[in-house]
């Protein structure tokens, strides 16, 4: 098996996406749409359910171990601030950024116009309407800005970290970090304990990427055998104004960000990204893509283990650039399919409600979509005009998930690169191994 592990990782991901994409249409066009769907879910779904679980397994211990160690790498807190302040301010940016490229080509595709709200069926409403009142609106912008602050405190750490609940993760790690720093000498078999279980994590994580190309096929198999193509001929337009406006921002935005921002060539960036864009592609979760990330962010890009520790951690819960293009394209979609008048004031209120709704999204997949309700409320959608536009989008969600996440995890590796260079955290020969000039 040395010809196949001699291959980059990116490239056999990209076989396995090539190959679980021929395999689902294939059986589609062979046994029917429900047989297919059925053999699928019989074989290919546990397959990619497993990797999913695999690389799952390691977010928590991953996110702990490697933040607690990028803390005491720093040496010193303020240190600290500095980073997470840079990274803060451009996650943010890219995040305003996002919404603006979702409205500008909602506004130049007209997605919704002249769409048939009709073929939501009677199933699908009682569908999305008991998700929906599993996932209630978080409220106003200032209720909703506060609960997700408050929610970074854990009571609990043990609990915390059993949850997986990111946010705290990161900010108990952060602490625990500090306090160790604090500590001198007595810290120091504390911190020689954190610096194994962190290595000894990564190599984990390494072993478990070489499944990926076995796992994307499988997901592959099973999204495109499930649902194949056809969904696409119904919402073609929308599929075609989200998948443009992700390819531009990460693109334009990024591009300009590696290349204007901190003068680097942007190829290599985009090359040392790939094997993390397959995963999020095929997995569409942020947090199952994340030791990906965090490999390609250290072996391919040259990231230091304190900025790829801190940074692509807490990028994973916060920057969701393509949840927030989504919710600006979400809205634009209902106001023309339901013949709601748009105001200039109103795409502000998107811009600004779309990036606190994106902060702290869970990295799952389809969740985004379910944050809508409150997007949708602001362009004055009812409650049942609500339900009827996520009856319509959601089952073909996944397909629009999968650029999201990609777009999610590019952002992630964009800002971890600049901040890096900004603190002196960069490799320039392991950077630029990918760029072929």
């Amino acid at each position: 098996m040395k010809w196949w592990f001699g291959i980059d990782l990116w490239k056999r991901v990209m076989v396995g996406l090539v190959l679980g994409t021929l395999t689902g249409l294939a059986l589609r066009a062979m046994l029917g749409p429900e047989a297919a769907a059925a053999n699928v879910t019989a074989w290919a779904k546990p397959l990619g359910d497993a990797f999913i679980s695999l690389i799952k397994m390691l977010v928590v211990p991953l996110i702990f171990t490697t933040l607690v160690t990028g803390v005491l790498a720093m040496g010193d807190p303020k240190k600290l601030g500095s980073l997470g302040g840079r990274a803060l301010a451009l996650y943010m940016g890219t995040t305003v950024i996002a919404i603006c490229f979702g409205l500008l080509m909602g506004t130049i595709v007209q997605p919704g116009a002249g769409f048939d709200t009709s073929i939501a069926t009677a199933a699908d409403l009682e569908s999305t309407r008991a998700k929906l009142a599993a996932n209630p609106p978080a409220g106003s912008v200032g209720e909703q800005l506060m609960r997700t602050l408050l929610s970074i405190i854990p009571d609990n750490p043990v609990k915390a970290l059993a949850n997986g609940d990111v946010l705290q993760i990161i900010f108990f790690a952060i602490l625990l970090g500090i306090g160790i720093l604090m500590s001198g000498e007595a810290g120091k078999p504390l911190q020689r304990l954190f610096e194994s279980a962190s290595e000894a994590v990564m190599k984990l994580t390494l072993i478990v990427m070489e499944t990926a190309p076995f796992g994307v096929f499988a997901l592959m198999a099973w999204v495109l055998g499930d649902r194949g193509l056809s969904v696409l001929t119904v919402l073609g337009k929308m599929t075609l104004a989200h998948y443009a406006a992700c390819s531009l921002h990460i693109l334009i935005t990024y591009g300009l960000i590696i290349k204007g921002i901190v003068r680097l060539p942007a190829l290599p960036f985009y090359r040392g990204a790939v094997d993390a864009q397959m995963v999020a592609f095929s997995t569409s979760s942020s947090n199952a893509t994340l030791p990906m990330t965090i490999s390609c962010a250290t072996k391919n890009l040259g990231i230091g283990k304190p900025v790829a520790s801190s940074v692509l951690p807490l990028g994973a819960t916060i920057n969701m650039d393509g949840t927030a293009l989504y919710q600006g394209l979400i809205a634009l979609f209902a106001v023309q399919a339901l013949g709601i008048p748009m105001t200039a004031g109103m795409y502000l209120t998107i811009i600004l409600m779309a990036t606190l709704v994106s902060i702290g999204t869970a990295g799952v997949p389809s969740v985004s979509l379910l944050l809508a309700t409150t997007t949708l409320s602001i362009v004055g959608a009812t409650p049942d005009q609500t339900v009827l536009i996520i009856a319509v989008l959601f089952p073909f969600d996944r397909i629009l998930d999968m650029m999201r996440t990609v777009t999610n995890v590019t952002g992630d590796l964009a800002v971890a690169t600049t901040v890096a260079k900004w603190e002196g955290e960069l490799d320039p020969d392991i950077y630029r191994a990918r760029d072929p000039v």
